[in-house]
């Protein structure tokens, strides 16, 4: 493929993702997967995981940061551009011509019903990202313990209704991780003496 067919394919494809799908970086998980590793194999799934993983750790929202990644791998630069104006260009332009009229957008009743059968799709789209990543996460006793002190940390701030950010999870999945890599590399040196 040449360099004008993989540009272009490049930002029609994170338009149409961009284009229909509701929700933020989070609905959008599912899709950018679909046609980032399944449909256009870009990337595999392995760097997918670890895309997710770094674009949610980082400033700004998950989709827009994939799109960064994902464009600058395939064309550099240009294709970080395009990929991210692609991904933001439907989201602008619907907010922008919804902000003209808000008032009278929102007095509609089937507008509302509309957010609420969106918001039922947002929910099932999370929830299904979230499952078919947890499906493809490599099987390990790491992997388990940081599954299930995350799963009992977000219950437990729920049940308490206590105000964590989700950075805090993260960094301290990314801790624990680094320790257990830490004490791998520690026994190993241990193992060979």
């Amino acid at each position: 493929m040449d360099i004008r067919n993989k540009n272009l394919s490049l930002f029609l494809s994170f338009l149409k993702i961009g284009l229909f799908t509701f929700g933020g970086g989070y609905a959008m998980i599912a899709v950018l997967e679909r046609e980032c590793v399944e449909k256009r194999q870009w990337i595999n799934e392995e760097e997918f995981t670890s895309l997710v993983a770094i674009a949610e750790s980082t400033p700004g929202p998950i989709a827009i940061n994939a799109a960064t990644y994902i464009g600058y791998k395939m064309s550099k630069m240009l294709g970080a551009l395009l990929a991210t104006t692609a991904i933001i260009l439907p989201s602008f332009t619907i907010i922008f011509v919804i902000s003209l009229f808000f008032d009278a957008f929102l007095s509609l009743e089937i507008v509302g019903y509309a957010f609420k059968g969106i918001q039922v799709c947002v929910a099932y789209l999370i929830l299904s990202a979230g499952i078919k990543m947890l499906k493809k996460m490599k099987k390990t006793k790491l992997g388990y313990l940081l599954f299930g002190a995350t799963l009992i940390g977000m219950l437990l701030v729920t049940l308490f209704s206590v105000k964590l950010s989700t950075i805090l999870f993260i960094l301290t999945g990314a801790s624990i991780g680094v320790a257990c890599y830490v004490g791998k590399q520690n026994k190993e040196r241990e193992d060979k003496k």
